[in-house]
């Protein structure tokens, strides 16, 4: 099977309108008729929302160091299917990725190791402001920096006058690197963002909608996106990534596994759901700020958010709150990861959550942000002991346990130190991990539910 041509969206900084541009342009080609799959590298849970709404599909996310490098092709081929073309966003500078002992080229989890892995160009986008034939320079340092990586062209991003635009493509044409497109300075495009960084697609709502219309509509004006189509390529060979495959023969009963969406409950991947089907569960997704649990609830999956922003609504509802304490008093499996850990906390910044775990959670001044290295502290419905996980953190939030817990991880860069807890049936933690690297864990998960079928 042919692979799916692709474009990765790069920049040499942050900062310099990668999601912007990459949005848009995936909006432009959806609009100009393409079956557009959009992908976004990293752990990031908030850029695939915006993707997701500008193509019409799911976002997904390309993380070497969460899934390692031999699943990133395998998950582009399950997310290309029935697409005709692939707009893969990236993460930080083009080179920046985890930082490690030694210095490595494309460092893992890099926007430059995807695309070498991929085998697909690299379209840089250039923060045009403050510099005019110094580009021809920086331009010069990416296109030979790396030989695995190849710059397919530039957009000139935040042009400042025609005068500017032309200086621009002069430097360009100097180094032999194509434009293909020149966007100009537009403030009214930009996507609140708040303590995390941007707000949420889901959230935003309406207004999210109509800045994706307008991120496409000022891309397919100012890129030459038949161009950039003309640029795609991929040389990805292999077979798809399979959930099916992943966790092997279902398991029977058709367990229902409740999985918390709606606006304060939007960190998840789109393998998980895709996993736990294959697995055997029905899953069917509720709001925690208005619903109740589905019937038949046999297992609850409570994954990252902003339930810190919705602290009223969710604390409102003293009905879900009961179940959500029976469900756990009986042993059922229950995975809360990040915001799920602080909703099944007995308050949240003073306002009643669900009290499954004894103890407050609260807002500090610190952003703790990165990838992590655990292992699993003691047997639960996710793990056996001894289990080693790569994870991500992502949170301002801390968790003030009121008894001793028995610890979710053990994390290498603390010195071993516990996180998370593991309550009977419970495990919540504030790490991130990704289920495809985890297949196991997902059918565990699931085993676990049909056990408490009937109970």
């Amino acid at each position: 099977m042919s692979t799916v041509p692709a474009v990765v969206v790069a920049a040499p900084t942050s900062g310099s309108g990668k999601t912007t541009v990459a949005t848009g342009l995936i909006g432009a080609l959806r609009a100009a008729g393409h079956r557009v799959a959009p992908f976004k590298i990293g752990p990031d849970f908030i850029d695939p929302g915006y993707h997701a709404l500008a193509a019409g599909r799911p976002g997904r996310n390309l993380d070497p160091v969460l899934v390692g490098e031999d699943l990133i092709v395998p998950l582009f081929r399950h997310g290309t299917r029935d697409a005709d073309i692939a707009v893969v966003e990236g993460v930080m500078g083009l080179f920046d990725g985890r930082i490690d002992e030694r210095f490595t080229v494309p460092a893992r989890g890099s926007t430059a190791q995807v695309a070498q892995r991929l085998g697909a160009p690299v379209v840089l986008v250039v923060d045009g402001r403050g510099q005019s034939q110094t580009l021809a320079a920086v331009l010069h340092g990416f296109t030979t920096f790396h030989q695995g990586v190849r710059i397919g062209g530039v957009i000139l991003n935040r042009v400042g006058s025609p005068r500017h635009e032309q200086v621009l493509r002069q430097a360009c044409e100097a180094v032999g690197v194509p434009v293909l497109g020149a966007v100009p300075r537009r403030d009214e495009l930009s996507v609140p963002s708040r303590h995390l960084g941007l707000v949420t697609a889901t959230e935003h709502g309406e207004q999210a909608r109509a800045a994706v219309a307008a991120m496409a509509d000022l891309v397919a004006r100012h890129v030459d996106v038949a161009a950039v189509r003309a640029v795609a390529a991929s040389a990805a060979p292999g077979r798809a990534w399979s959930p099916e495959q992943a966790v092997g023969e279902g398991v029977g009963g058709r367990p229902v596994v409740a999985l918390a969406s709606g606006p304060a409950f939007t960190f998840g991947y789109a393998e998980h759901a895709e996993l736990l089907g294959a697995a055997g569960a029905d899953v069917v997704t509720f709001d925690p700020m208005s619903d109740v649990l589905p019937e038949r609830t046999a297992a609850l999956v409570l994954p990252g958010g902003f339930p810190e922003q919705y602290p009223d609504q969710l604390s409102g509802n003293e009905v879900l709150h009961g179940q959500i304490r029976q469900l756990a008093a009986r042993g059922a499996p229950v995975h809360a990861e990040c915001g799920g850990l602080t909703y099944l906390m007995s308050d949240l910044e003073g306002h009643p959550m669900c009290g499954v775990i004894a103890g407050s959670a609260r807002f500090t001044p610190r952003l703790t942000l990165g990838y992590r290295d655990a292992v699993a502290a003691a047997d639960s419905p996710l793990h056996c002991a001894g289990q080693r996980v790569t994870g991500h953190e992502f949170h301002r939030t801390t968790v003030d346990f009121a008894e001793t817990v028995q610890p979710a991880w053990l994390m290498r860069e603390s010195g071993a130190a516990g996180e998370g807890a593991i309550r009977g049936g419970v495990h919540a933690s504030y790490l991130h991990t990704h289920p495809a690297a985890h297949p196991g864990a997902v059918r565990r998960f699931v085993e676990h539910a049909f056990t408490k079928l009937g109970r």
